[in-house]
């Protein structure tokens, strides 16, 4: 596979290219702090009555779905982040390691916390939720009260738990689709996010019709779980994000910039809030994010200007992942902590930035003395003797085409 330059001696193998370009893509991190924040804007209008009146009205309304896309994101981005750095020689126990010691943790320590939570406020919930929930495994149940037991956040890390036991499987299959069939196996992809799509809204039954919700009335929780929830589902964002790194690596990815591919995604999102419910809340709105990490991997590649690159924005996005996991138990604790108390606009926003600003403490904290220290002591890359390889990289290429001599 190669990448465009000027003559012969720019030609070079996928792998090698990936392997010399930079392994790290700092503006993709500071992309996910402004995930995070989309997932937070929801939960804060939504569970709270921070915001009054019209205006809280309206902008529940104009960010009912800023949450799904931002999850949506991070499915795409995953896939295309663990593309980009995997490991020539990596073995897929070392990678279920590496990616248990960055999740697990943070899982439990924010379970422990909605535990607590649940347990004071007597929230309904059933030996069975506990488990899942406890086990990352609560995605897989078609129930309402199972997805989003304890911590309601923690569904998504079900998938993700998926997504990873299925990478190294995915990974060499993948990587067998030749350089001028990426983008059509791109374009398949598409077409089987916007099946599921159809399934769920003509094969899934919509009985019970759901109450209490955004769509009460309309849809049934299965037609919503089977487009949201369901890890088989979702894994197709992140095959998405896995041909996109592969086509970004190639070389083939169109130079659109940053700029306009920011404006692609916030143009998805406002598309997606006139779209049905089922189309806007998953993977058929969230691949309008995919043109924004593919730009900003670019971007980083050739050291363009990226405002997404800066430390602080990189910092937020270092700490994104324990912020998603704590907010919606700082969230739903305050609402429970202020009833049914009404406040003024100002009152209310200013109390929105208070939750927000005890949200980026606590997971500032949890970082710093959680995630940073056991990823660094528990989740280096140690291949093992012996054990099966899921990840080899391609001898490279010489100028005139031939491939060294292994």
């Amino acid at each position: 596979m190669v990448t465009r330059g000027t003559g012969p001696s720019d030609v070079r193998s996928e792998d090698a290219s990936a392997q010399s370009a930079p392994a790290r893509l700092p503006s993709l991190t500071g992309l996910r702090a402004f995930a995070a924040l989309l997932v937070f804007l929801t939960h804060i209008l939504w569970y709270t009555a921070l915001i009054p009146g019209d205006t809280g009205t309206e902008l529940r309304e104009k960010f009912t779905l800023s949450g799904s896309y931002g999850v949506g994101f991070f499915f795409i981005l995953s896939g295309f982040v663990l593309t980009w750095t995997a490991r020539s020689g990596d073995t897929a126990p070392s990678f279920w390691r590496r990616r248990l010691m960055k999740i697990g943790p943070m899982h439990l320590i924010t379970f422990a916390l909605a535990a607590i939570l649940v347990v004071s406020t007597d929230r309904p919930t059933r030996v069975v939720d506990w488990i899942a929930a406890a086990t990352m495994q609560q995605a897989w149940f078609p129930s309402i009260q199972t997805s989003s037991a304890v911590n309601g956040v923690a569904w998504s890390l079900c998938c993700e738990f998926f997504f990873y036991l299925m990478f190294p499987a995915l990974l060499p299959l993948l990587r067998r689709i030749r350089e001028e069939w990426l983008w059509p196996a791109l374009g398949a992809v598409v077409l089987l996010i916007a099946g599921a799509f159809l399934v769920a809204t003509y094969v899934v039954t919509d009985q019970p019709r759901l109450v209490a919700f955004s769509v009460s009335g309309q849809l049934s929780f299965t037609q919503v779980w089977f487009v949201y929830f369901f890890p088989p589902v979702r894994a197709l964002e992140f095959v998405l994000g896995i041909l996109l790194a592969r086509v970004v690596a190639a070389g083939r990815w169109p130079n659109i910039g940053l700029i306009p591919a920011f404006a692609v995604a916030v143009a998805g999102y406002v598309i997606a809030l006139y779209e049905p419910y089922l189309a806007g809340s998953a993977g058929l709105t969230t691949i309008w994010t995919a043109p924004l990490i593919a730009a900003a991997a670019v971007a980083d590649r050739r050291q363009a200007t990226s405002v997404f690159r800066r430390p602080a924005v990189v910092f937020l996005g270092e700490i994104s992942f324990a912020f998603y996991m704590i907010h919606w138990v700082i969230i739903v604790t305050t609402a429970e902590l202020l009833g049914t108390r009404t406040f003024s606009l100002g009152t209310g926003a200013l109390l929105s930035l208070g939750v927000l600003a005890v949200a980026m403490a606590a997971s500032t904290i949890l970082y710093w003395f959680v995630e940073k220290p056991l990823v660094q002591r528990f989740g280096r890359h140690k291949p093992g003797a012996g054990q099966s390889v899921f990840y080899q990289a391609a001898p490279p290429v010489l100028a005139e085409g031939r491939r060294v001599p292994e």
